[in-house]
This record gives structure tokens, C-alpha cells and sequence, in this order.
């Protein structure tokens, strides 16, 4: 995979809050801020899929239970 290099400023607390969390961690800071961005896109795209999710139809927990066979367990 292809790398490409970005740079960033940030507030020095921050810098040093990361810094702390990555050498707690034993990680770099390269796969930190890669996680962290990876992890706000995915929440990006699970607030811009929201509205659809809530147009779903629901059902009751008792029929699911029902439905996967569950119901003999509880």
C-alpha cells in the first residue's frame, strides 16, 4: 500500500496527551493518528447513515428471541 506524508499543527497539551498515550501503549505515533482517523471516518459514516437506520422497521424483542429459537433458553 502506498504511503503519503500529511502534517498537522496542533496545541502542545494535545501533542503531549498523545505522546503519553502512545509511549503508555508501547505504539508509534504513526499507527496512533492512523487509528484515530480510521475511527472518525467510520463514525462519519455511521452518523451519515442514521437517518436510514431509523426508517427501519423495528420488531419486538420478544420475537426475536422467538424467531432465533431462543425462547427454550430464558
Amino acid at each position: 500500500m502506498a504511503t503519503t506524508q500529511i502534517a498537522v499543527r496542533v496545541d502542545d497539551r494535545l501533542k503531549q496527551a498523545i505522546d503519553e498515550a502512545c509511549r503508555v501503549r508501547g505504539m508509534k505515533l504513526t499507527r496512533f493518528v492512523q487509528e484515530a482517523l480510521l475511527d472518525k471516518l467510520e463514525e462519519i459514516a455511521d452518523i451519515e447513515d442514521l437517518p436510514r437506520l431509523q426508517r427501519e422497521p423495528t420488531r419486538p424483542l420478544r420475537d426475536l428471541i422467538r424467531d432465533l429459537g431462543l425462547d427454550a433458553d430464558l
